[in-house]
């Protein structure tokens, strides 16, 4: 604890870092019109980028639009207003982050209605690694909230933000839920909105405790009572935890669906160990109560439709098997002299 104690002492906030801070975060009078215009170009273009990056699930495209994004500054305005007191920069920093998520959803449902791309959701990485959040999202958010706040209170670290936006990836999951709205793909819109919203609100709580540890109310003109502060954060506190029920859920979801593939996987090698000739399982995928299994081999076993009998017998997470035979094939390739 002493330990703890000297590190928070050693970084809290004095008088003399006020100044500097808020213009890092609050952008007012002559300032502001600029910011905004600089803020609606950098959502814009990374919502482009990001949204192709999607499309052609290119990561290192992904990571690029993560970095320009500016989403993540009115967010961690947004909880040190709140920390500070003053709930008219708070209403204002929270309205930027809605209008810009509100574009970023937008530029994204036109960009997938305009792509010519067939798009696989089912297959796609940068898809299927924001539509199913769990609870190990939650804790990199609340972390990276924590290092978001401690980073852009401190210049002798700010080289750390890069990193942060890359971890907390904000606008990547707004741009799958246009691109999903747009395919009408309803499902996989909520839970890109999920992650984003777990996201969000990991950034305010954090980023808050942060803020109060280092001793931002003190040095700040206080505006706010602290019953109301106080109010601000248990209804940040109660979204976190309301968000994380759905996140619960669909760990414990994935977790069956691991077991359920292990253990019909483990069938499915059993069977084929018992036949004749040069078979093997070459996919299984288990998902919403549906095992989809492709068997490779010379030919299709008579045998087969045990396979599916067995599965849904002995796995009690399986209501459904789809068994796909794919046909070996033998090449022989002559060489000859030309005539």
């Amino acid at each position: 604890m002493t330990g703890l104690s000297e590190i928070i002492k050693a970084n809290s906030f004095t008088p003399a870092d006020l100044p500097e801070f808020e213009g890092k975060l609050f952008f007012e009078g002559d300032r502001r019109q600029r910011y905004l215009v600089r803020f609606a170009v950098l959502m814009f273009l990374s919502t482009v980028i990001a949204s192709g990056a999607v499309v052609a699930d290119s990561t290192a495209t992904v990571i690029g639009a993560m970095l320009i994004a500016p989403l993540m500054t009115p967010i961690v305005a947004t909880t040190a207003a709140l920390v500070m007191g003053n709930g008219k920069r708070a209403w204002q920093s929270l309205l930027l982050v809605i209008s810009g998520a509100t574009g970023v959803i937008l530029v994204s449902m036109v960009f997938s209605l305009l792509t010519i791309e067939v798009l696989n959701f089912a297959s796609n990485a940068q898809i299927t690694s924001r539509v199913n959040p769990g609870m190990t999202d939650l804790v990199v958010a609340l972390a990276a909230g924590v290092a978001g706040a401690f980073a852009i209170s401190r210049d002798d670290v700010a080289d750390s933000l890069p990193g942060v936006a890359i971890a907390i990836a904000l606008v990547p999951p707004l741009c799958v839920v246009g691109i999903s709205l747009g395919k009408q793909q309803w499902l996989d819109a909520w839970g890109a909105l999920l992650l984003f919203l777990t996201n969000f609100l990991s950034i305010l709580l954090a980023g808050g405790a942060v803020f109060a540890l280092m001793g931002l109310q003190k040095v700040s003109t206080e505006q706010m009572s602290h019953v109301n502060r106080r109010k601000a954060y248990q209804i940040i506190a109660l979204g976190v935890v309301l968000v994380s029920i759905p996140l619960a859920l669909s760990t414990l979801k994935v977790a069956r669906e691991s077991v359920a593939q292990l253990q019909t996987r483990r069938i499915a090698d059993e069977w084929v160990g018992q036949l004749e000739g040069d078979y093997i399982v070459s996919s299984v995928l288990v998902s919403n109560g549906i095992a989809e299994i492709i068997v490779t081999g010379p030919e299709v076993p008579a045998t087969i439709s045990d396979l599916g009998e067995q599965i849904e017998k002995d796995v009690s997470q399986v209501d459904e098997v789809n068994l796909l035979f794919v046909p070996s094939k033998e090449f022989h390739f002559a060489s000859g002299e030309p005539g």
